[in-house]
This record gives structure tokens, sequence and C-alpha cells, in this order.
């Protein structure tokens, strides 16, 4: 890890939240506060988290926003009967916010031209029941798949959109259980910023993700907060620190509520 923070050492930023005026909770949506599904529509939360999410925002005075890959309004109906949290879909290109707006950055032309290009390209490959395709991106999921069918998909895949992703200067990204072609102005990094901004600078902050698209959000929270990786298992990351799910992330959600004087 970049920093070697100590899980012991976690006490002192739920020191630090205990004092502070305002608190932010991001926090990335699967494998981080869901297991990983291979039909990803039952991907729902580890069971204790929606409750814990809805005590954080109701009795904490924090703000709770959901920064994911997935598409905005697929988190919502996921969570449960809960009053929704700030979320923030397609790596930060679209915005949902508690009260129902939304909000979306705009594509560029050439971009969006590619991405439908990418689309008809990968079905013509045999791969439409694999596509994904929302607001500035095309993704293919082969999580679930046997190793050799991964392989084949996966080089289908970079020897079809590689030419595309040149030509209109997009980002070609690999995640947990797929490949992904987007556009480079929305990250999940852009949705922190964006957050943080509208916030005192002294906010107590904290991140929790799994997956490599999460680094650059690791990366700014570092100069303000607190980061964490939270998966089965630890890996080379900009997090600070390492929390292995359900129980450590529903224990770290319990340290944030009573940090706050919240209501378990």
């Amino acid at each position: 890890m970049a920093t070697a923070v100590l899980k012991s050492e976690l006490f002192l930023f739920f020191e630090q939240l205990a004092g502070a005026r305002e608190h932010a909770l991001l926090l990335d949506y699967d494998g981080t506060i869901a297991p990983f599904r291979a039909n990803r529509h039952q991907a729902f939360p580890y069971a204790e988290v929606p409750e814990l999410l809805d005590s954080i925002m109701s009795t904490c005075g924090t703000r709770v926003v959901l920064i994911s890959g997935r598409r905005a309004a697929e988190i919502g109906p996921l969570l449960g009967p809960i009053p929704q949290p700030e979320i923030w879909g397609s790596h930060g290109l679209e915005r949902l916010l508690p009260d129902g707006r939304y909000e979306v950055l705009p594509v560029p032309q050439q971009a969006a031209a590619a991405l439908a290009e990418a689309h008809v390209r990968l079905e013509g490959e045999g791969l439409t029941r694999l596509c994904e395709v929302k607001p500035g991106a095309v993704a293919i999921h082969w999580r679930g798949l046997k190793t050799t069918q991964i392989e084949e998909i996966r080089t289908t895949a970079y020897r079809t959109l590689a030419t595309l992703a040149c030509q209109a200067d997009l980002r070609m990204d690999e995640f947990d259980g797929g490949l992904e072609l987007r556009v480079r102005g929305g990250n999940k990094q852009h949705a922190v910023r964006t957050v943080l901004s509208e916030m005192a600078a002294d906010v107590a902050v904290a991140y929790l993700g799994d997956d490599i698209t999460d680094e650059d959000a690791f990366q700014e929270v570092n100069l303000r907060g607190l980061t964490v990786l939270v998966r089965p298992t630890v890996r080379s990351t900009k997090a600070q620190t390492w929390l292995k799910p359900p129980a450590e992330l529903v224990q770290f959600l319990l340290d944030w509520i009573r940090a706050c004087g919240g209501d378990v």
C-alpha cells in the first residue's frame, strides 16, 4: 500500500470524525458494499449494510455518496426501501441526487459515435448478451464464465475496440468481471472532487472501494481523509488501509455511527 496505515489507527480517524462539523462517507457499490454476482441485477448489498447506511444518513448528519460504474438508476432498487443517498453512476458521468434531480455530463459527438459503433461491432462478434450500454461507455461483462471463455472474449473485445479507442480518445479499462470502453471526462476522481468542493475544507471524509477503478478516487481522498480498500484479499493499492468484507465492513459502519453519536 502507498501509505501503511494500521487498522488500529482507524480509531484516530473516528476521533476526528467525532469532533468534525461535517462528515462524508463515499462508497463504491459492487465488490465494496455488495458482493459480486454473476447476475449483476441480483447484486444486493450485504444484509446489514442498508440499515446501517440509513442510520448514518438519518442520525449521524453524514453525507453518504455512492460512486459506481453502474448506471445511477440501478442502485436504488438494489439498496431496498431506505432513503436514497446521493448516487454517482457511470464512473462519475451521472449524478442522481436524493431529491430525484438527475445530471449527466455531455459526451463529445465523436466519442458518442465511436461508442455506438463499438456496440454494433460487439454485437457482430456475437457478444450482445454480455454488452451493457450506458452514458459514455460500453461494457462487456464476463463474470461467472469459464477461464477459457473469458480469455476468448477478452481477446475479441480488445481486437474489436482498440482502434475505436485510439480514434476517439476513449479509455479501455478492465474492471473486476469485465472490460469497458468509456470517455475520459468522467471518472470517480471527478465525482469525489465535486462532492468535496461542496463541503468544508475540514470535512471528515472516507472513501471505501475495491476495484482498480477506485484508485483515482483513493488518490484524491488521500489529500483530505481516509481511504479503505474493501475486498476479501489485499492487493497493491493507493488506499491507506484494508478491510475484509462483510464483517470488517459492518464493523466500520458501526464505528462510524458510534463516533457520530448516531443510533445503531
